[in-house]
């Protein structure tokens, strides 16, 4: 008896599904084909603008390191890091012997690096909006340079130790 039922139930199942999926493809693909089809000049521009996005990505330059190289080149006193945040930011927690230059003044503030010359000079922000320009900018004067990707929220995230100021 319970063969004939479940066999029942089984098939109604199978229906139910292939109910579902024929759904899922009617409204989900070929809606989408549809739009895409009706809206080719809005996908052209949303391709062209992830093209520029990803080009001015690229050219605002500076070496990506993550948190481990960052901290395994500090740690072997080969790097030195420099917190370009505001002074607000900076003294709700930096990183420990972080040197604190806003971005705004990166460029006037060659002569505090010059000391460090010889080491990484790895730029940190909050999420990495401002450390890649003054990373380039710091490459350009000579120095070697990197950005730490994710910033100080990646840093942070990760519960990686702070000093407050």
């Amino acid at each position: 008896m319970c063969s004939g039922l479940c066999a029942a139930r089984l098939n109604a199942l199978v229906y139910t599904l292939a109910l579902l999926l024929s759904w899922i493809i009617k409204v989900y693909i070929v809606d989408f084909s549809v739009f895409i089809s009706q809206e080719w000049m809005l996908i052209a521009l949303l391709l062209v603008l992830v093209v520029v996005l990803v080009f001015t990505e690229n050219k605002k330059g500076a070496k990506s390191l993550n948190l481990h190289e960052t901290t395994r080149l500090v740690n072997q006193g080969e790097a030195v890091i420099v917190d370009v945040r505001e002074r607000k930011e900076f003294a709700a927690g930096h990183i420990t012997d972080a040197i604190h230059i806003p971005h705004t003044k990166i460029i006037d503030s060659i002569a505090v690096l010059e000391k460090h010359k010889t080491k990484t000079i790895i730029v940190v922000d909050k999420m990495g909006q401002h450390a890649g320009n003054a990373a380039k900018a710091l490459t350009e004067n000579g120095f070697q340079s990197a950005k730490m990707s994710g910033g100080m929220a990646e840093w942070t995230g990760q519960s990686l130790p702070v000093i407050k100021a």
